[in-house]
C-alpha cells in the first residue's frame, strides 16, 4: 500500500471499545486498544495515502442461519449486507473527506 500510495485498513470495533461495560473486562480493553491502534495508524499512514477507519458495530448482527432471540425483532438487528456496503464505502471514500471513525447501528438502537 505504501509503495502504491493508497489503500485502506478497516478495523471492526464494538461499543465496549468506546464505553466500557460492567461485564466487559476481557473484551473492552482489547477493543479500546484496537481503537487506539486505528487512530495511531490513521495519523501515521493517512498522510501517506493509507486510509484507516475504526468502525464501531453497535448492535446485534442478523447472521444467516443463527436463531434470533425471540425478544429481538428482525428490524432491531444489523444486516450483514448493509454492514458490507458501509465498509465498501469507507474503503473507497474520496481523500478529501475521509472518515476516521464511524458507528453502525440499527435505527432503533439506544445509544
Amino acid at each position: 500500500m505504501l509503495e502504491r500510495g493508497h489503500g485502506a485498513m478497516l478495523f471492526t470495533g464494538a461499543t465496549a471499545g468506546v464505553k466500557a461495560g460492567a461485564r466487559s473486562a476481557a473484551f473492552g480493553p482489547a477493543k479500546f486498544a484496537l481503537r487506539g491502534l486505528a487512530q495511531s495508524l490513521a495519523r501515521d499512514l493517512g498522510p501517506r495515502g493509507i486510509h484507516c477507519v475504526y468502525v464501531n458495530i453497535d448492535g446485534m448482527i442478523d447472521i444467516p442461519g443463527r436463531e434470533r432471540p425471540k425478544q429481538i425483532a428482525e428490524q432491531d438487528m444489523l444486516k450483514p449486507d448493509a454492514i458490507a456496503e458501509a465498509y465498501w464505502y469507507f474503503a473507497h471514500q474520496d481523500r478529501s473527506a475521509w472518515s476516521m471513525e464511524a458507528e453502525l447501528r440499527p435505527f432503533k438502537e439506544k445509544f
